[in-house]
């Protein structure tokens, strides 16, 4: 008796792609200049497709446009509850888009398909349903003062909010950004990474189709130094968001500042101490190290990065996970067996590498990878640093790749100690049976999000964000209404 089989799943195919305009008013419109700027295909450094460059003159007509959809068109007056159902119809589209969206995001990223559908596509479209949720539920309270008064407080929406985004993950940062900042109300203008403006294009077309009001998301792709230093600078922006490198937000900062004081929140850079105890489960702290490190090409702000291994069980963790490395599957991120991609661009897979030679220089031991994959593109493979120290280079500075550095400790104190001798303070993890060890651990280092016998559990109702120089207020869960919202007190004599 034959039994049927299913057919195979087609491969997934590289998209094409029509050159692309800006979102402004509601309107698909070139740059006033008439400058365009090439997005590349990462895996081939072939150009995908031209897109119209916006710059200072832009960000105006934006900011005017997003200012009007405010105050005199009809989101201004919309109910909680009708902004929550927009929000909910784009999640819809997105979700039925869904694999259109991340071969999209695959294509201008770099990153392998399967993790575009397995994370980034059902991790974008939560957020939106999340926030959806809460935009009937922003209120203020009623307040017991003393005398003769009847006092309460609003929370309004900051206003026109300007919100920069990097090109790691495109599609859930614009999520983590719009879904909020829409949710309270507010109009927005956005300029998406010129390396990966593919897919927030894409969505904004989408939230146009859904029924959004012209003028309420507007989108200018462009360059820091024109698009987003306008945006920053601009004095009827209210709110600036920016998520990205920490010297950049610094600069954003400092726009924002001698502008006009808007509110500023900032997701910056991190140099996450993952730490390993010799009483963990070894093969589930490999796993994890492993996925914290080298998952998305390494391109991530809370990559487990600064590795510390408790020197019993250093030689049998290193072990494990060299040879991990060492069969990791580098190559076309339309292949569906392709566990990592190509870096985002040259200019980062330059970056990398130069973090790689420093690692040798600087006297730590490279027992895996170091060189390039392939001839075109911008493929690094998976490089495994023993013997590191906390003064390397590699040991200190954000690489943003798949390097891996594995530093010995010996007990509880030291280790803590030395996981917050570092300027970022994103997130962390900890490794071990011991729940003491466990809390005392989570209580003392300084990070915004620490992980316990896990790495990189996101969810769009747990806030994130970071101690020190890994920025400025918190994304996700409730936490990041407060940064989208004015609170006003109202007192009315009786």
């Amino acid at each position: 008796m034959s039994t049927a089989t299913a057919p195979a799943k087609p491969r997934p195919t590289k998209p094409r792609v029509a050159d692309q305009q800006l979102l402004i008013g509601g309107k698909w419109v070139d740059s006033v200049s008439g400058k365009t700027f090439e997005t590349l295909d990462p895996a081939s450094g072939e150009v995908i497709c031209r897109v119209a460059e916006g710059d200072k003159a832009d960000i105006d007509l934006a900011v005017r446009a997003a200012r009007a959809a405010l105050e005199t068109g009809p989101w201004g007056r919309m109910n909680a509850s009708e902004r929550g159902r927009l929000i909910n119809k784009l999640a819809d589209a997105i979700e039925a888009h869904k694999e259109e969206l991340a071969a999209l995001e695959s294509l201008d990223n770099g990153k392998p398909i399967g993790d575009s559908l397995a994370a980034d596509l059902p991790l974008s479209i939560q957020c939106y349903r999340y926030y959806a949720g809460w935009a009937d539920k922003v209120f203020g309270q009623t307040l017991p003062i003393n005398g003769p008064y009847f006092c309460y407080t609003r929370h309004e929406p900051v206003g026109v909010v300007g919100q920069i985004i990097p090109w790691n993950f495109p599609l859930l940062m614009q999520a983590w950004k719009w879904g909020p900042a829409l949710a309270c109300g507010n109009t927005i203008v956005l300029k998406p990474a010129e390396q990966t403006p593919l897919t927030a294009l894409r969505v904004a077309q989408l939230a146009q189709e859904v029924g959004f009001p012209d003028g309420v998301v507007n989108v200018v792709p462009g360059f820091g130094p024109t698009a987003g230093a306008a945006l920053s600078g601009h004095m009827d922006v209210d709110k600036i968001a920016f998520t990205g490198e920490t010297g950049t937000g610094k600069i954003v900062m400092t726009a924002a500042a001698q502008s006009n004081l808007k509110r500023v929140s900032l997701e910056l850079g991190g140099k996450s101490p993952n730490i390993v105890f010799a009483d963990a489960d070894m093969d589930a702290a490999v796993e994890g190290a492993y996925f914290g490190l080298f998952f998305n090409q390494g391109q991530c702000c809370v990559a487990g990065s600064r590795l510390f291994v408790q020197e019993s069980a250093y030689d049998e963790f290193v072990h494990k996970i060299v040879a991990k490395a060492k069969g990791r599957k580098v190559g076309d991120p339309f292949s569906t067996d392709t566990e990592q991609g190509p870096q985002v661009s040259q200019e980062q897979f330059d970056r990398v590498m130069g973090y790689i030679d420093a690692g040798q220089k600087d006297g730590a031991k490279m027992l895996a990878g170091g060189g390039r994959v392939g001839e075109k593109g911008y493929f690094v493979q998976p490089t495994v640093f023993t013997d590191v120290t906390d003064e390397m280079r590699i040991a200190k500075e954000e690489i943003f790749g798949p390097v891996m550095s594995i530093l010995k400790f010996k007990d509880t104190d030291e280790v803590l100690a030395r996981g917050n001798r570092t300027n970022y303070g994103l997130a962390a993890a900890v490794w071990t049976r011991d729940i003491g060890k466990a809390l005392r651990l989570s209580n003392g280092l300084k990070a915004g999000t620490v992980w316990v016998n896990c790495y990189d559990v996101f969810d769009a109702g747990a806030p994130f964000g970071g101690f020190k120089m890994s920025g400025i207020g918190r994304e996700l869960g409730q936490y990041a209404l407060q940064l989208y919202t004015e609170v006003k007190t109202v007192t009315m004599a009786l």
